[in-house]
């Protein structure tokens, strides 16, 4: 498979329509964490009170009792790693720029999951067009948001199959392309596809590709999702080629 990464066609949003949706998305997201977080900070006290008083009762009350607080203060500190997640999704990613070397970045990411692939007869495979020059980005962002697309195509994939990652330069921009042999995005999903937990996989989260989308848009970038007409989807990440000084 080697689709021509050039050919590009409008995304379904504008740049500047997608970030004015984060921001009132993440107004919302911060607005529910707040929300609960102080019934939460209440219920936690109530517990720890509880479990206090509980010392006091007989041995057999002891038993029956016990186990239940502790799994209502377990669900408890669940619910609260969900608000820090609300939180961060909320808040604007704090960028630290730094020179990238795309090559190692990219191999990084595919001997990080071969091992996996390999395990279900799924082949990686890198390709790069020389030469691909240094330029500033997050690495520690850049290298989670290629983490996140193949690990979405590893999943799409399932069993047998390819995932190819490509990265060039066009126009000022670093192109990195993530296609998978998988089933294809169905068409009346491509709109929501950066939707946080939207997801389309049985126990996924749905936080992959939205934590993607915000890491291009944090680096003036943008991601886009398209299906390849052979079969299979193909993810297109742009950020600006800036070079170090």
């Amino acid at each position: 498979m080697n689709p021509e990464l050039t050919q590009t066609s409008p995304p379904e949003l504008t740049l500047l329509a997608a970030e004015e949706k984060q921001r009132l998305l993440s107004r919302l997201l911060g607005q529910m964490a707040h929300e609960i977080r102080n019934p939460l900070s209440s219920l936690h006290i109530h517990v720890q009170l509880l479990q206090e008083d509980a010392q006091h009762l007989d041995p057999a009350s002891q038993e029956k009792l016990l186990p239940r607080l502790d799994l209502i203060q377990g669900e408890l500190h669940r619910l609260e790693n969900i608000v820090k997640r609300f939180l961060r999704l909320s808040g604007p990613s704090q960028l630290n720029p730094e020179p990238v070397h795309l090559r190692q970045v990219i191999h990084h990411v595919c001997e990080l999951l071969r091992p996996e692939a390999t395990e279900r007869g799924i082949q990686i495979q890198a390709h790069f067009e020389e030469p691909l020059p240094v330029f500033l980005a997050d690495v520690p962002q850049l290298t989670q948001a290629l983490l996140n697309l193949v690990i979405n195509a590893l999943q799409a994939v399932e069993k047998q199959g390819r995932i190819e990652v490509r990265a060039q330069v066009r126009d000022g921009q670093v192109v990195l392309a993530v296609t998978d042999t998988g089933p294809g995005i169905p068409p009346d999903r491509l709109p929501a596809i950066f939707e946080p937990y939207f997801t389309t996989k049985t126990g996924g989260h749905g936080l992959g590709l939205w934590i993607v989308q915000q890491i291009a848009m944090a680096h003036h970038g943008v991601i886009e999702a398209a299906n390849v007409p052979s079969g299979g989807a193909l993810f297109t990440l742009r950020l600006p080629a800036k070079p170090p000084n």
